[in-house]
């Protein structure tokens, strides 16, 4: 299938799942030749109609370059012409006017009780924001710094629940298609080497690179991501120089591919005993008795960005633009791990991913993130807000199944 029209169908998987009709539809594409007859069986033999749809989608991502268009013209022979426009809206193919398209709408459930907000249905729309090229197998390297063991001279306490937090994370994107690399126990000079290495790499055959870093960490100044992470030294490294390996400029290969880095780590060392609010909007969840933190308070300054703006007669992208840093908790506030599951942030960016990557974007997944953290306490008071600082210029959608 045309990578196109495959980012169209991953796209669109959550309204496809919801609202696709499979059994009106899978004739049409076994006589059309999309589907085989075994596949149609498979298909055919899920109970539910939602995992009928699943099997159906991930199976049509796998055939030919005629599937996609054969597919939205067996929408229209079935009547199904909402689902035919929301994708034809986002491919711009124009199919043969064999059934005229008519302006109907996905129905969405409507409220009935007395005093229930009228819910309007979606209506389908054309998306200008384009998605990453995502389909490289591997997808693309996943370096993570584990950093558990700190020398005791430091005034850092041993990260215990880091090694499942690692675990969990190699486990992931490995499901996600990265080449994985795991190090542990890295010193401040050591973690600058790995990024050096890294950033020295050919990824021309790879889509994306992913950075997962498990340690403490403190404020730092900075002009673009605050922040930085200690070596099990003890001295930290800034993140805004741990993104600077792999820019634009640093890192050719990766010019206009997305760089993830994912910061387990404090922010400083700030406490947030949260705010009061009706029950109705969380849902309490209070965290282990294990809970540590991720910090140690060193400076709260941060520099200022540069006003000063000159004419660029080439054709060039920002150099922090195609990355994302998410961060465990909001800058100067410490992060929970519980020593005997893990940190708050990395269970449920593992919960996450595991159950929304083969449906929805990587900044909405975020979101879902943040707000599962931020139901959190800890030890019945304190709280924690993960969050991102976000220079993508295009939808991510991982490589995942649906299941």
């Amino acid at each position: 299938m045309d990578p196109r029209h495959r980012q169209i169908l991953q796209r669109n998987r959550s309204n496809l799942v919801t609202a696709l009709n499979p059994k009106e539809i899978c004739d049409g594409l076994l006589s059309k030749g999309v589907f085989t007859q075994d596949m149609i069986d498979e298909i055919r033999s899920k109970i539910k109609r939602r995992d009928q749809a699943r099997q159906l989608v991930t199976d049509l991502e796998t055939r030919g370059s005629q599937a996609f268009p054969a597919f939205l013209e067996c929408l229209r022979e079935t009547g199904q012409h909402a689902l035919a426009e929301l994708l034809q809206c986002g491919d711009g193919v124009r199919l043969p006017p064999s059934v005229p398209i008519q302006p109907s709408l996905i129905p969405l459930p409507v409220r009935k009780f007395p005093g229930a907000p009228v819910v309007r249905p979606n209506r389908p729309r054309r998306d200008s924001i384009q998605c990453y090229k995502m389909d490289a197998s591997p997808c693309g390297i996943c370096l993570i710094i584990n950093n558990v063991d700190f020398d005791p001279d430091c005034d850092l306490k041993d990260r215990k629940g880091s090694d499942i937090d690692c675990d969990k994370m190699e486990k992931r994107f490995k499901a996600l298609n990265f080449e994985v690399i795991a190090k542990r126990n890295l010193k401040h000079k050591r973690i600058r080497h790995e990024m050096a290495s890294l950033a020295k790499r050919d990824h021309s055959a790879y889509d994306c690179c992913v950075v997962i870093i498990l340690s403490h960490g403190t404020e730092a100044n900075h002009n673009r991501f605050p922040g930085a992470v200690h070596g099990v030294d003890g001295p930290a490294v800034p993140v805004q120089l741990i993104t600077n390996y792999l820019n634009g400029q640093n890192c050719p290969s990766l010019q206009g591919k997305p760089k993830l880095f994912f910061i387990q780590a404090c922010g400083g060392g700030e406490k947030d005993t949260g705010f009061e609010v009706s029950p109705d909007e969380v849902e309490p969840s209070l965290g282990g008795i294990d809970d540590q933190m991720d910090a140690i308070p060193i400076s709260s300054s941060s520099d200022s960005l540069s006003t000063s703006d000159e004419l660029d007669a080439r054709a060039t992208l920002p150099t922090p633009s195609d990355i994302l840093v998410s961060y465990s908790t909001f800058p100067g506030y410490v992060s929970w791990r519980d020593t005997q599951a893990g940190s708050w942030y990395v269970e449920n960016l593992d919960r996450v991913l595991e159950e929304n990557a083969a449906t929805d974007d990587l900044v909405t997944m975020l979101m879902m993130v943040n707000n599962a953290v931020s139901q959190i306490s800890a030890k019945g008071l304190y709280k924690q807000m993960p969050g991102s600082f976000n220079f993508l210029r295009k939808h991510l959608y991982f490589q995942a199944s649906l299941s």
